[in-house]
């Protein structure tokens, strides 16, 4: 076989393990295996080549180790056995001449290079994919980032600690005789919207019965309607952090209310019973302020024109 018919089946072998042959090309591959030739290597190559693709289990080191020293145990082998036959061929024949070791040789030596060619190949193929996947693995398994869990203690410093402006104002004693003596604060940041309750001495309530809820009085909204903070209940002793649970927009709070309801809350407060109440420092409204959150206007209506009246009378009354 000259060295152009083994390039070309070495190409179909190729081509036969990679994308199939058509009609033609199996038919000229079948002419050329009725050569004298052993074909079954090169075979047992293709098969190796077309195993490449397949998901399999990484090979160990040792097991690579020794498949590749049998390969080249095989191809000494092999070589020093063509060597013997060549020569006992020689003597029996006593005809050989030496162009036609050459011949044979050369044609022997092309085919082994080839097939070490593609062993080569299929060896590197799959070590190569082995260490790619060896390295996309080494990294450590991203996980999800788990948000910090604060409890209201931390979440109240953490806000307080915050950039920017927040609002603190301390709590004090409201309208309601049983409740003795309350204390406690409330921050409140206006950037954040979002601010915390912090309570001692307020009595734990019959959540049947009653409820606790925040009142907030900003300058956006009229004082008699300020803005629903929030509902919550007291049921352990001690102090307490709750936080709060603004209904609208906050914006420049002067005062915080705690006013003690029926269950669920209500939208206007009668201002009945006020649990604690926090006047901000910085507001210059003072005790005038706290007056009108205490007071019904009504009552203040009231007050005013039977001061109103008095006076009249008393000055005008005389000239009659």
């Amino acid at each position: 076989m000259t060295e152009d018919e083994n390039e070309i089946m070495l190409d179909l072998l190729c081509k036969k393990a990679v994308y199939g042959l058509t009609k033609e090309e199996a038919g000229l591959l079948e002419q050329f295996e009725a050569g004298d030739f052993d074909a079954g290597s090169f075979e047992e190559t293709a098969a190796a080549i077309g195993l490449i693709d397949l998901k399999a289990e990484p090979m160990p080191d040792h097991l690579q180790a020794k498949v590749m020293a049998d390969a080249d145990e095989y191809f000494s082998r092999d070589s020093v056995f063509s060597k013997n036959e060549a020569d006992t061929s020689s003597q029996r024949t006593g005809q050989v001449s030496h162009t036609k070791v050459r011949g044979s040789f050369m044609d022997w030596l092309g085919w082994g290079v080839a097939a070490a060619a593609c062993i080569a190949l299929a060896v590197n193929l799959y070590s190569t994919r082995n260490q790619s996947t060896a390295v996309a693995g080494n990294g450590a398994t991203p996980t999800p980032t788990q948000q910090e869990q604060l409890d209201p203690s931390q979440q109240r410093q953490r806000l307080i600690e915050s950039p920017g402006q927040v609002i603190r104002a301390n709590f004090g004693k409201g309208n309601v005789k049983e409740i003795a003596e309350i204390s406690g604060d409330v921050v409140w940041s206006e950037a954040k919207q979002a601010g915390y309750l912090r309570l001692k001495g307020l009595p734990k309530n019959d959540v049947s019965k009653e409820t606790y809820q925040l009142w907030i009085f900003d300058e956006a909204q009229d004082e008699k309607f300020p803005i629903d903070g929030g509902t919550f209940d007291i049921n352990s002793e001690g102090e307490v952090i709750v936080p709060i649970d603004a209904k609208l927009k906050a914006k420049n709070p002067s005062a915080f209310a705690i006013t003690i309801e029926k269950p669920g809350g209500v939208v206007v407060s009668t201002r009945g019973k006020i649990a604690a109440l926090a006047a901000v420092k910085s507001n210059q409204l003072g005790s005038t302020f706290n007056d009108r959150i205490f007071d019904p206007p009504i009552v203040k209506l009231s007050l005013f024109g039977a001061i109103f009246s008095f006076r009249f009378s008393s000055t005008v009354a005389p000239r009659l």
